[in-house]
């Protein structure tokens, strides 16, 4: 198996969409028209910005997924320009790399790991 799609939960779709395409500028946005949806596209892998509800909240559950960065600093300033909190770290973790998380305006956390 390999992972196919992460599911980001916001209160508000619109707003969400909006800053998930400039946290990822190089996501491909896919509108699905029989399913009035918008999927960012990373390279295969599907970043789906979804509907909260009272299944599925929006903010920490226990679940982050990390993203390597060739650009450690860059990436930093990158999420901390477009409002997200550092939330854990910077701390060192295996083979020289570096990891910490950003909070998103909807909470949600977001893991970076690099090397610095």
């Amino acid at each position: 198996m390999t992972p196919a799609a992460l599911l980001v939960h916001v209160p508000d779709i619109e707003l969400g969409l909006d800053w998930y395409q400039r946290a990822f500028p190089t996501a491909k946005a896919r509108f699905l028209p029989e399913f009035d949806f918008t999927v960012l596209d990373i390279g295969g892998f599907s970043l789906e910005i979804v509907q909260a509800d009272d299944k599925v909240g929006s903010g920490k559950h226990g679940v982050v997924l990390y993203w390597l960065t060739q650009d450690w600093h860059a990436t930093l300033k990158h999420f901390s320009d477009l409002g997200a909190r550092l939330y854990r770290g910077p701390m060192a973790i295996e083979n020289g790399l570096s990891m910490c998380q950003f909070e998103d305006p909807f909470g949600n956390l977001i893991g970076v790991r690099g090397r610095p």
